[in-house]
């Protein structure tokens, strides 16, 4: 019974302890977090399933087992719900404590903001007019040769993604190659296309999991963003700028991929009339493009579980201390305003 106060208690302790951003930098998020990657992603890159899918199933079986076992056992309901609970407070501290190992102290570490040379002078709404205007450009220049081409396969490696990706990080300061994933679809399917969740890392194992329902040209910026939390990047906007940097350093496909997120994402940081007056600049097969994935939104997400889930997931990262919660996402276009690579904005007409 010690063990497991004891087990509680470190969790607890582990939860609140305010450990230094730049202590977590220095060593866990460079160091030991990258060498446990390439190991972890290694291993489950050979499964041909989703590994946490194998564990939420084992794990789940198991807990009915025991609690069924409890309820026979126990000469009261509240006894049985005792043992039950607190064998589940256990299994959650013993799971935050994994999680924290394998992954979640990435989301202690410094920001990119504080890592990379960010001119915020860089950050104003003529800017992002600016940004919104290239960014159409792009797309309507790349359409044509981007659906020619066509897109890899969704359950492989693309080397050309890959390739890319290796470069991005490395720009960034990452300099241990990470071992990205190989997608992979989860028995969470169901849930992510509901919910309107488009991918997800697996934290205990270091997966790429993707929803089954994205469209082609949508998938390498996905894939990006979920390899950039593989590389140690746990806040979501930062993750969009390393995913959106990745991609558009990578073949055509890819970089229309990259440049029709970021399209979205400034046509809603502008106002309205300038968001139609951006839209004007699109040619059909963009606008086309834009539409299919708002006709998917809207024929497989339910507001109900999109709002509740999303609520959710906000409260889980305030909880591992991103302040902006779900919010973190739309920070993708701070970063490619004001950060500078090599001296000179990422964002070059």
């Amino acid at each position: 019974m010690r063990w497991r106060a004891a087990l509680v208690a470190m969790a607890v302790g582990a939860g609140f302890m305010p450990i230094p951003p730049a202590v977590v930098e220095r060593l866990y998020s460079t160091r030991m977090y990258l060498a446990l990657q390439s190991l972890l992603t290694s291993c489950s890159n050979r499964a041909p399933i989703a590994v946490l899918d194998l564990l939420i199933v084992g794990v789940g079986l198991v807990w009915i087992g025991l609690s069924l076992r409890d309820v026979r056992r126990a000469t009261t309901w509240f006894l049985a719900a005792l043992r039950i609970l607190a064998r589940t407070i256990v299994w959650a501290a013993a799971c935050y404590l994994i999680f924290l190992a394998t992954w979640g102290l990435n989301y202690r570490r410094l920001r990119l903001v504080d890592r990379l040379a960010f001119d915020a002078s860089g950050v104003t709404a003529e800017a992002a007019r600016a940004a919104g205007g290239l960014t159409a450009a792009r797309l309507n220049t790349l359409h044509a040769q981007a659906h020619a081409g066509g897109w890899a396969a969704a359950d492989g490696v693309d080397p050309g993604l890959a390739d890319a990706f290796a470069r991005a990080v490395h720009e960034l300061g990452i300099r241990r190659p990470i071992v990205v994933a190989r997608p992979k679809r989860t028995v969470l399917d169901w849930y992510f296309r509901r919910a309107g969740v488009d991918g997800m890392t697996d934290p205990l194992f270091l997966e790429t999991l993707v929803a089954g329902g994205i469209l082609p040209f949508e998938r390498p910026f996905v894939v990006a963003h979920e390899w950039s939390h593989l590389a140690g990047i746990a806040d979501e906007g930062e993750a969009n700028f390393v995913g959106w940097l990745a991609c558009v350093r990578g073949p055509v496909g890819d970089q229309y991929s990259g440049w029709l997120f970021l399209y979205s994402e400034l046509a809603r940081a502008v106002p309205a009339r300038e968001r139609a007056m951006l839209a004007a600049t699109l040619g059909p097969g963009p606008r086309a493009d834009l539409q299919a994935i708002r006709d998917r939104f809207a024929r497989e997400v339910n507001p109900r579980v999109s709002t509740a889930g999303w609520r959710v997931y906000d409260s889980y990262l305030k909880a591992n201390r991103v302040e902006a919660g779900a919010a973190s996402y739309a920070e993708v276009v701070r970063l490619v305003l004001g950060v500078r690579l090599h001296g000179a904005p990422v964002l070059i007409p």
